[in-house]
């Protein structure tokens, strides 16, 4: 991906990282960096399905910091990847990854931690917030994203075709016009078909379409690698099966849920011209907690825009303290 990643802090490495056990077959990849005696965080990565990158370690001081970023199960370095042949996601849910959290937080010696979470990450760091308040000392949201029916088919069943009519053209190629009233259900059969050349074009086509979306400016190497077939497979995967299954939430529970972790300091950053995850779900959230910080810039909806990276940056610098 092309970033200028200059309002982040420096490039660092990890002191430790390992495997979790985690139940069901599932080991989940993780890393520890920055201060061993720093104030804990955990990164959630987006998709669900994109798996942690280096390069997100830099939104936090590495001075003030204990930093931990692990790969949600079927992605990224954790095992069984969700690309792999018989991909089986019955035991990959949200309430999984919330008991995930739970144990690699306990595991590592961790009292409570901020929760740092953008896009998908914004809806699993609410979940577990709401699930586990006490063991949150924060929130940094970024990219609101809750699941709820309007946000799906804004970007999924049409609602973005008026702004890419274009790219929308390639992401309904691979469905038979009969089936296009329910894309994302129509991507699920397709996605989950056993033959490589049924599932791998379809995956490229659902990722190419959300990594062309995702910037406010075409990032031509982000799409090249987003379009990579194994990543895309799991990609897609995971997060259609997140999609199909509506997050395993009833409709608005996420905004619902507030009062349960209105107390904890939260800042929320969106970008005006997020077409991925617009604007309406971060000021329902808003409207819904008045008492979190909310922060718009002038961006979209990708972490890699310097406007977005300097406002989260400056939301961790002020939960360090």
């Amino acid at each position: 991906m092309m970033m200028n990643l200059d309002t982040l802090y420096p490039s660092i490495e990890p002191y430790d990282e390992g495997q979790l056990l985690v139940g069901d077959g599932h080991r989940i990849h993780w890393e520890v960096s920055g201060n061993p005696e720093g104030k804990p965080v955990v990164f959630l990565h987006g998709g669900p399905g994109s798996g942690t990158s280096p390069w997100q370690r830099r939104f936090f001081d590495p001075e003030k910091y204990r930093i931990v970023l692990f790969d949600q199960r079927g992605c990224g370095k954790s095992t069984p990847h969700a690309a792999e042949p018989g991909a089986d996601l019955r035991f990959v849910t949200t309430a999984h990854l919330i008991a995930d959290m739970e144990l690699l937080r306990k595991n590592l010696g961790i009292e409570a931690w901020q929760v740092f979470g953008g896009s998908w990450g914004s809806s699993l760091a609410l979940a577990y917030a709401q699930a586990h308040p006490d063991a949150v000392t924060g929130l940094v949201l970024r990219g609101i994203f809750t699941l709820r029916r309007e946000e799906l088919e804004w970007f999924y069943e049409g609602g973005a075709a008026a702004l890419f009519p274009d790219l929308w053209e390639d992401f309904i190629a691979p469905i038979p016009i009969l089936e296009r009233s329910r894309m994302i259900e129509a991507y699920h059969r397709r996605l989950f078909d056993p033959d490589p050349a049924v599932h791998i074009p379809a995956a490229v086509a659902w990722t190419t379409w959300e990594a062309s979306t995702v910037t406010m400016r075409p990032d031509p190497e982000h799409i090249a690698e987003m379009a990579n077939p194994e990543r895309a497979v799991a990609f897609a995967r995971i997060e259609n099966h997140f999609f199909v299954n509506r997050g395993w939430w009833s409709e608005g529970q996420l905004l619902a849920g507030i009062d349960a972790i209105r107390h904890i300091p939260a800042i929320i950053v969106q970008g005006r011209y997020d077409v991925c995850t617009p604007v309406m779900t971060a000021w329902d959230l808003h409207r819904a907690w008045p008492e979190a910080e909310f922060v718009i810039v002038e961006a979209g909806h990708s972490a890699s825009e310097p406007a977005i990276q300097q406002a989260l940056r400056d939301a961790t610098d002020l939960l360090a303290l």
